[in-house]
């Protein structure tokens, strides 16, 4: 298989339960609720998404051959030393090309892997921690996972029915628009009354970091 890749970077994890932790991050390229394109936006299933996943022209980026080829990269970008490795694979939407051989070639490289995804795809299960930051209006088949992350507002989402599904942990995220002051209180107030979930907030981009 062929994967297509927006970019790899090398930083700190910037939002979640694994908040600062150095990670190598792999954008794969392309989403199954957005075309990414802003003619689309409008109608699309999600419409807040603040990140760039179209082409493989992004730093890193580009089309790997095999699933070897693409797990050499992520190895490249952490460099010297083999504790600790973590990657974390996210898009668009990465479900739709992690496989098992990009599974088993990440962790022949010594990598624990964590992957962001929207959750209408069911995870791979060789993946370590999975993330699922659901969209409302999409039918989410991956109901359990080690974090689940409500973007906020997120007007037609049902927190209620969420608080059931199998997670460890449950986060709310400011939703980074125009908004953001107002998003942030009220993320702070669904917290508040909610005490099952935490605030998490994007710690990289008030620190500058991809």
């Amino acid at each position: 298989m062929t994967y297509a890749v927006k970019e790899i970077f090398l930083t700190l994890q910037g939002e979640g339960v694994n908040a600062g932790r150095r990670a190598v991050f792999v954008r794969f390229a392309g989403c199954n609720l957005w075309s990414g394109r802003e003619q689309d936006r409008a109608s699309a299933i999600c419409q807040f998404c603040d990140t760039d996943f179209v082409g493989t022209d992004g730093l890193g980026g580009g089309k790997f051959a095999d699933a070897a080829a693409l797990a050499q990269a992520v190895a490249d970008h952490w460099g010297e030393g083999a504790e600790r490795r973590f990657v974390v694979l996210t898009g668009g939407e990465p479900m739709l090309q992690i496989d098992d051989a990009i599974v088993d070639a990440l962790h022949a490289q010594g990598f624990e892997i964590a992957m962001e995804s929207n959750g209408t795809i069911a995870a791979h299960p060789g993946i370590d921690w999975v993330c699922i930051s659901p969209k409302a209006g999409s039918d989410v088949v991956q109901r359990s996972g080690d974090e689940l992350k409500l973007v906020w507002p997120q007007p037609g989402s049902d927190a209620d029915a969420m608080e059931a599904w199998d997670f460890a942990h449950f986060l709310v995220q400011p939703m980074d628009d125009a908004r953001g002051a107002a998003n942030v209180q009220a993320a702070v107030d669904f917290a508040m009354v909610r005490p099952k979930w935490r605030l998490s907030l994007q710690t990289h981009k008030a620190l500058g970091l991809r």
